[in-house]
């Protein structure tokens, strides 16, 4: 059965095209993605995201036990702090990768993919056996709203939200708490598009409240942004998105996240098979020139005609202008500068390997 977010009549409302998108009805776009593209870049960007899954875990061995469930040390987190993990499988193949939040003492939230939440809630409810701990699907208590741009953060202080610091004292991957006519909120300095930006979780009978009241504060500086633009913003910032760049078929060294597994940890579910970083193929980006964008599972060749790996994700950079792509390629063709060559089609496209991320944005100095 098709589910809705608890914003879907307010999209309705405000002409957006819907997609399923795991199991969701979710807006792909309102306007044209290139505009709502744009629109992060150079302002604000405002998604809805309540799809994806919330699971809270708490207990007095709530450190040790995702220690041992995830791929890295969530024990060194302090409060207000989070990080990028893995959920992997006893082979090491990636179940999904999660954000983990340290709300407070023994309180932790882990925000899922939509489309993995309940192989992830699955995952680590068995895992917590045997350990004083308590995990919780609370994904549908929970709205997500996220405020992307430049000026985001100029928006959410304007706004009737209010934050337990100031929002220039929260840094990058960080979260904290406020509150919105009275209701709780938590308020993340998080995002998938490679801008500055906050994610804010409020309970979902609130979430109309909250997106009407920063449509008003951002007025002409707000753009409502659906799916489409996320995935090419995403695409430029080198982020990868589970299904394409990962999956149970691919480990963290294949997907150049070896630096989010810790060998120094006495044991976790996939240790030993994430940390053998022998593999025959390696994600790596992939830039051309003209407009032929590839797509995702188009075959890459070397220069003989020879297969040597497939497209995972592949757009027009509407940032850049021209063709970016994300491949998995066999490890002797992994150095920045190598030619490569992608079947359009049956249509041969040039392309040359490229460092990732394509597009970082300027930090502001004082």
């Amino acid at each position: 059965m098709t589910r809705e977010t608890p914003l879907h009549a307010v999209h309705e409302r405000l002409g957006a095209s819907f997609t399923d998108f795991a199991g969701y009805q979710m807006p792909v776009r309102y306007s044209s993605d290139l505009a709502e593209h744009h629109a992060v870049r150079q302002g604000a960007g405002l998604f809805d995201l309540s799809h994806m899954a919330e699971i809270e875990c708490s207990g007095t061995q709530v450190e040790v036990f995702l220690d041992y469930a995830l791929s890295n040390s969530l024990s060194a987190l302090v409060d207000g702090q989070a990080k990028y993990s893995l959920l992997l499988a006893d082979d090491g193949g990636v179940i999904d990768d999660l954000i983990v939040y340290r709300l407070g003492e023994k309180k932790y939230l882990i925000v899922a993919n939509a489309a993995n939440r309940d192989v992830a809630v699955e995952a680590l409810q068995s895992r917590a056996s045997g350990f004083d701990v308590t995990v919780s699907d609370t994904s549908d208590e929970w709205a997500l709203i996220a405020l992307q741009g430049p000026v985001a953060a100029s928006i959410l202080e304007s706004s009737p939200v209010e934050l337990s610091m100031p929002l220039a004292d929260l840094r990058y991957y960080r979260i904290t708490t406020g509150s919105f006519c009275d209701h709780e909120v938590l308020v993340a300095r998080t995002g998938y598009t490679g801008e500055d930006g906050m994610e804010i979780f409020i309970h979902s009978s609130e979430a109309e409240a909250l997106w009407n009241s920063l449509m008003e504060v951002g007025a002409d500086q707000l753009t409502l942004c659906g799916l489409a633009c996320r995935d090419t913003l995403r695409l430029e910032a080198g982020m990868p998105l589970y299904g394409h760049e990962l999956s149970l078929d691919v480990t963290p060294a294949q997907a150049g996240l070896s630096a989010v597994v810790v060998n120094t940890k006495e044991s976790f579910v996939g240790k030993d098979a994430a940390l053998d970083h022998k593999t025959s193929r390696v994600l790596v980006g992939l830039s051309a020139e003209g407009k032929r964008a590839p797509r995702a599972g188009y075959p890459v060749l070397d220069g003989s005609g020879t297969v040597v790996g497939e497209i995972t994700s592949g757009a027009l950079s509407p940032t850049l202008g021209h063709p970016i792509a994300m491949a998995y390629v066999e490890a002797e063709h992994r150095e920045p500068g190598t030619e490569l060559v992608v079947d359009v089609r049956g249509a041969s496209l040039p392309v040359t390997v490229t460092t990732l991320p394509f597009y970082s944005r300027k930090k502001v100095t004082s």
